[in-house]
């Protein structure tokens, strides 16, 4: 074989072991990513609604970012680890019933593919090639008894994907300020800070339909119709909330 052929095969190799882990934890990325849009352009809308100076949209739009992002993370982080302790823990109680209740787990076995319509000496070959070892065993124990399983992803990539997700996306609503602080724009600054929003909404949107398995043109519209649902709220109830406070 051309050794540049055999380079570029393990090259395309290490790119689609790259994608495999990226899609693995795209769930977390496409959620957090859309939990920081919303949030970040719902607290930009309020404080525009509310007419508060750019520099102060500024310092509530990062600490929401930084604050929300960092809870969301831990949120996600422990949901994965208190689901992979349950798990654990079931299982070692499979364990300990199958080392000091044998039969009653054999029957267990037998019960479950009877339901599934084996019986006769077909029923016992299953039983026998489950029970023979005992891994296979509380493993199909845990799926078939118990409904459960375990989860592979570790729960702190799943909390750094949601984090990095919530930042990346969620600072879009914030660029247009950030930049017309460090530099000027002549313009709406809320239109424009709103259209970078909608492309963001767009691509999130695109990569939740991966997640979905829905149409495009169908996860593009929800998470378009949610940031806009949020924005709408937010900025009338800063707007009403600065009538009230000004005129009290």
């Amino acid at each position: 074989m051309d050794p540049q052929d055999s380079h570029d095969e393990d090259n395309h190799h290490r790119q689609k072991g790259l994608f495999k882990r990226f899609e693995a934890y795209l769930g977390e990325f496409v959620y957090g990513g859309i939990d920081g849009c919303v949030t970040t352009f719902a607290v930009v809308a309020g404080a525009v609604g509310a007419g508060l100076d750019s520099s102060i949209i500024i310092i509530l739009g990062f600490a929401n970012l930084l604050a929300d992002g960092f809870a969301m993370s831990v949120g996600a982080y422990l949901s994965s680890k208190s689901e992979r302790d349950n798990y654990q823990k079931h299982k070692q109680v499979e364990y300990w019933e199958v080392e000091n209740l044998p039969e009653v787990e054999k029957e267990e076995i037998r019960d479950i593919y009877r339901a599934k319509g084996f019986e006769g000496e077909l029923l016992e070959q299953i039983v026998a090639v489950i029970t023979a070892d005992e891994h296979r065993w509380v493993d199909v124990m845990m799926k078939e008894e118990l409904n459960m399983i375990e989860e592979t992803k570790s729960p702190l990539k799943m909390g750094a994907v949601t984090y990095f997700a919530f930042i990346l996306i969620g600072l879009i609503p914030l660029l247009t300020y950030v930049w017309d602080f460090v530099r000027p724009i002549d313009g709406n600054l809320f239109f424009i800070a709103s259209s970078l929003t909608a492309v963001g909404f767009i691509i999130i949107g695109i990569f939740k339909t991966y997640v979905t398995q829905t149409k495009i043109w169908k996860g593009v519209l929800e998470t378009l119709l949610l940031g806009a649902i949020a924005a709408f709220v937010a900025y009338f109830v800063g707007d009403i909330l600065e009538h009230i406070v000004l005129n009290s």
